[in-house]
Parts: structure tokens; sequence; C-alpha cells
């Protein structure tokens, strides 16, 4: 009899995580899925930043063209988006959590890329500890109030274990205005896709643009959450991947 092949999961975190970040979802997902979940650049074990296209170029060279799931969240997910769409070949199923495409305004991108050196600076000049104090303020993890203390603690620990550089590089080499705006090509996408987003989360508009221009994606808002499903309803949002990615074998 022919051994039964394991689907195989790409887990791509967030800007300040590392694949670590993921923890509280390894024990479930892995009954289910050979895990793959590495340090984006400028993260972590990987501290040498790159741009949003070379991280999705690792990412390919470095499941070797294997065909696998993807689950990528926040600048994750925009990796994710850039994955299937530079290498198309290495996607079967695809989940975006809290996705953005890009900016799509030159001026507004221009800003952004401004706001972020300007962040970039400080976090070299103040320190990592100032940084993640500011960084944990920001308005689109409000709804992180209500997050449980050990998950909070947890994922403070993974940011203040980060290498101040490769942060500040990772934001001026991979956010969101430095990257290649990716609305005019969602369409190329031909991979059933999941968009996650959190009913709180100020920036759900940017996952809906993403989740309508790729033909056929499904969205899926999660109340009480915010930015982060994943971390705010874990088991809502664990049951919503694991029941996308497992319909091809339960078919």
């Amino acid at each position: 009899m022919t051994p039964t092949v394991r689907p195989a999961l790409l887990l791509i975190h967030g800007f300040t995580g590392t694949g670590a970040a993921w923890a509280d979802h390894l024990p479930e997902l892995s009954r289910h899925f050979d895990l793959i979940a590495p340090d984006l650049p400028g993260h972590g074990a990987n501290p040498v930043a790159a741009s949003v296209e070379a991280a999705a170029d690792e990412l390919a060279h470095l499941v070797a063209d294997r065909r696998l799931h993807v689950l990528g969240y926040s600048l994750g997910a925009r990796v994710a988006l850039a994955l299937a769409v530079a290498h198309p070949e290495t996607v079967d199923r695809l989940v975006l959590e809290s996705p953005s495409a890009g900016i799509a305004g030159s001026d507004e991108r221009a800003a952004r890329r401004a706001a972020d050196d300007r962040l970039a600076h400080e976090i070299e000049r103040d320190g990592i500890e100032a940084f993640v104090e500011r960084w944990e303020r920001n308005p689109v993890f409000a709804s992180h109030a209500a997050l449980d203390p050990e998950v909070a603690a947890r994922q403070r620990s993974i940011r203040l274990a980060q290498e101040p550089h490769g942060l500040a590089q990772s934001l001026r080499l991979a956010g969101q205005g430095a990257m290649t705006p990716l609305h005019d090509r969602l369409g190329e996408i031909g991979r059933p896709t999941l968009v996650i987003v959190g009913a709180l989360d100020p920036t759900r508009p940017r996952g809906e643009i993403v989740a309508s221009g790729i033909p056929g994606a499904r969205l899926v808002v999660i109340d009480g959450a915010g930015h982060t499903p994943h971390l705010e309803r874990p088991d809502a949002f664990r049951r919503h991947v694991i029941d996308f990615l497992l319909e091809d074998a339960a078919a």
C-alpha cells in the first residue's frame, strides 16, 4: 500500500514576529500538515532584511518548488501574495490573514515610505524596548486590550528578542510603501484562496479589497477580533483554516 503523503503548510508570520509566533496553533495544525514556519528576512534567526518580492523568492527556494498550502499574516500575507503571483507553481491553497495588496497611489506610497523610514530610524536610535512600547500602542492593536495575558506576554517576548537593525531594514525594504502594489495582479491568482479579517480591524477594508480581486476567493470576518484573529480568536481562526485546507481531502 502506498503511504499517504501529508500536505505541507507554509506559515508566514507578520512584522516583529518569527516562526514561533504560530506556537499556539502548531499542535493542532501538525495533526493534519507537515509544517514549515521560517523567520522572514529581518526577523529572528534571519536578520538580513529583504523586500517583499525577495522574501517570496527566498521562500520559493526554501520549499524547492514543492507545491504546498500557504498561510500568511499581515506582512506575511503580503509575502504570500507575492509568492502566489511570482511562483504560482508552489501554492496549492492560499490563506491570507489581514492582508494588503500594497498601496496603489504613488503619493500615498511615498508618504508611507517616509513614515516607515522615520520609524526605522527611531528603532536604530532608541533601541528595541522603546520601539516595542510604541508599536504595541498602535491603534491597529487596540483590541489586544482583551488578549489573554500569557499570549500577549509571549508575543512581546518575541518582539523584544528582535535585532533592531533587522526590523528597521525590514520597514525600509518590505514596508507597504516599498513593495510593488499587487492590485492589478490579483486576478492572476488561480488557486483557492481564503481571506480572513477581524471585524474590529481598522485595516479590514484592505483585506476586503484583496478578497474581491482574487477570482473565487472567500472572505471570512471573525467577530470580536481585530488585526490578529489568530491571537484574539484562535479557535475560530484555526477552524476556518483547517476546514478550508482540508476541503479537497474531504471531497
